[in-house]
């Protein structure tokens, strides 16, 4: 599998976060894989550190045949922000590049999700196993009114889980007790076949 792309550009601080990055139509920044590296460019500030990222995975939308297909990646963020500021400050890189979070599930311009943060389990193994369990439907229709962590549908999501491998195939669910490497080989074959890698992305300075 190769390397992915290691990207210093912030200090170094102590916890290492994971994000997963999507987006399936043409934002004011271009087509998806450009306005994903000008995602990742945005999320560097003086308490994040952009330090490893996935390989680019063209991947079909979910649900199927809700719009095109995405393009996904996994970045590693090395932070000194506890969970609930590092989501805020993602949700702004999303405002201030025009995402639209009034649909759930639909076609989007840049999705940023903290789908684990270190071993932590937020806000506890209750609320994170009721989400986990949540029926498909429910899930359409309903979002968590705070953060969930590790993400609750992350072992079932094989365009998150492939990109995942790139960066840190050896992290361990804290609530499965497998690793990113073991839940992805667990999907379904037509799930992992699905993922089409990209060219490694560059990423770009941030002169917005």
């Amino acid at each position: 599998m190769p390397q992915p792309v290691r990207a210093v550009n912030s200090p170094a601080s102590d916890i290492s976060s994971y994000i997963a990055l999507g987006g399936n139509v043409t934002s004011l920044f271009g087509p998806p894989e450009t306005t994903l590296r000008v995602a990742l460019a945005r999320l560097a500030c003086d308490s994040v550190q952009v330090a490893r990222i996935s390989r680019f995975f063209r991947t079909p939308a979910f649900p199927e045949g809700s719009g095109p297909d995405f393009v996904n990646a996994v970045a590693e963020l090395r932070t000194s922000l506890p969970p609930p500021a590092l989501l805020a400050h993602l949700h702004a890189v999303e405002a201030a590049m025009g995402r639209d979070r009034s649909t759930r599930w639909a076609a989007r311009t840049i999705d940023l999700d903290l789908i684990a943060y270190g071993a932590d389990i937020h806000p506890d193994r209750a609320t994170f196993e009721a989400w986990r369990l949540l029926p498909l439907a429910e899930q359409q229709a309903r979002a968590p009114d705070g953060l969930v962590l590790p993400h609750p549908r992350l072992q079932d999501r094989a365009f998150v889980l492939g990109p995942f491998c790139d960066v840190a195939p050896g992290w361990v669910h804290p609530v499965l007790g497998e690793t990113a490497e073991a839940l992805f080989a667990a999907l379904p074959e037509a799930d992992r076949a699905a993922l089409t890698p990209l060219p490694a992305p560059e990423i770009p300075a941030d002169d917005a």
